[in-house]
């Protein structure tokens, strides 16, 4: 055989082999298909994020779940500060604490991590040595979550505006309250995207990824939205994403011995007692088949007057999380529903339709508690009054959101539960 010969059927096993090795993942949209080819080692393709990710030379440790689980959240620009990050490991260190929560991607869309494929320009805060505090954390047996803000993204739009949520009246990306903008649900190279930046933070030593703001948009003028496409209904749209963004990402970032990332979701707390999907695509029953742990963000303040027949939801900590925890336990381990999802088969004709679905865990269900001043001052009671109602309703574990990181130290020493009020 000649040389040129040899050489020739080089390339062509070399080619083949690259095939072999890419995972495809075909994300439906009624009767379209996509397709994403996505392999931890070669470019992205498809995304606009032409870049090789290079596997690290170290051994990245990650830690098991923590049971029960006791979380606080580190923005961003509190980690890009050892001495700021410093009062809130301590914190870990030295009560029930035993996860943080820390900022991946921000409501700016600002990655913090060292990454390949963020874009730049963002106005948040970047961690440089992102990968020595994971490191600083587990010497301390503290459990990382990385929070990945999803659809809500300005930094995005503004380069890809053309996947953004349009504005019908000035043709240009969608804002809500705040001004800020968020990448549409149909967008599709925007999955590749997430995909990428999960994998790049679990080599960094992550533990687990957590997806906040993976919802369609609210708190604007709903009326001005334009979406890129929309099959069947939000609801619809936003299951076919959980299904293809997590199985994307455990095919991307698995390890050799086949052990899976541990991926969780951040859902409105009312979730758990509403059945339609909000307005926002978030169905509780329609997240379940698709991650590990859900996050409901049952906070007080969030709930509006008169819910459940109390006047003002911030005089009743304990009742809102403990009502808001109950229904959402009873429906995880319930075995049938009335919701559809992709993921359950429809029992026999009858109406209205009864689906049957896994029974989860309890456990699964994981509440964000709220330790912080809004619209009125909470007191170290009114943050105890949750995590008892959390117990109460027969879970185990919570986490605690606070945005300017100050959390009530005196509330985390590990006391003894409290009495259930009557």
């Amino acid at each position: 055989m000649s040389q040129l010969r040899r050489f020739s059927l080089l390339i062509v096993l070399i080619v083949i082999l690259i095939l072999i090795s890419s995972a495809v993942l075909v994300w439906a949209y009624g009767n379209n298909s996509y397709q994403f080819v996505f392999d931890r080692n070669q470019p992205v393709i498809g995304s606009g994020f032409a870049t090789t990710t290079t596997a690290p030379v170290l051994e990245i440790i990650h830690l098991p779940v923590p049971k029960p689980l006791k979380a606080i959240y580190m923005t961003q620009c509190i980690a890009a500060s050892p001495e700021l990050r410093t009062g809130l490991i301590k914190l870990a260190d030295e009560s029930e604490i035993n996860a943080i929560v820390v900022d991946l991607k921000d409501y700016s869309g600002t990655v913090s991590f060292p990454s390949e494929i963020a874009l730049p320009g963002g106005k948040g805060c970047a961690v440089p040595d992102f990968k020595d505090l994971v490191k600083s954390m587990h010497e301390k047996g503290i459990y990382v979550i990385g929070r990945l803000t999803v659809f809500q993204d300005p930094l995005y739009t503004k380069t890809y505006s053309e996947q953004a949520v349009q504005s019908a009246s000035t043709g240009k990306p969608w804002r809500d309250r705040k001004g800020l903008s968020f990448v549409d649900v149909g967008a599709r190279p925007y999955l590749v995207y997430i995909i990428s930046l999960a994998q790049e933070a679990y080599d960094l030593g992550v533990d687990e990824i957590n997806f906040d703001y993976i919802r369609y948009p609210s708190d604007g003028d709903m009326k001005d939205t334009r979406y890129i496409t929309i099959v069947g209904s939000k609801a619809e749209m936003l299951e076919r994403f959980f299904a293809a963004l997590t199985t994307g990402v455990r095919e991307a970032i698995k390890d050799k011995s086949g052990k899976l990332p541990i991926l969780s979701a951040d859902l409105f707390g009312m979730t758990t007692t509403n059945l339609d999907d909000l307005n926002i695509g978030q169905v509780l029953e329609r997240a379940l088949p698709y991650f590990d742990y859900i996050y409901p963000m049952v906070y007080p303040s969030h709930y509006p007057p008169k819910f459940n027949g109390w006047a003002n939801p911030n005089q009743h900590p304990y009742d809102i999380v403990n009502f808001s925890m109950e229904r959402a336990v009873a429906r995880t381990v319930a075995a049938t529903t009335t919701i559809g999802s992709l993921a359950y088969e429809r029992i026999g004709t009858s109406t209205p339709a009864i689906y049957e679905k896994p029974v989860y865990s309890k456990y699964k269900i994981r509440p964000w508690l709220q330790d912080f001043d809004y619209p009125v001052a909470y007191t170290p009671e009114m943050v105890k009054a949750q995590i008892q109602a959390t117990y109460d309703a027969g879970l185990d574990s919570w986490l605690m959101w606070d945005p300017a990181n100050t959390y009530t130290k005196a509330v985390y020493q590990s006391d003894p539960p409290l009495s259930k009020p009557e």
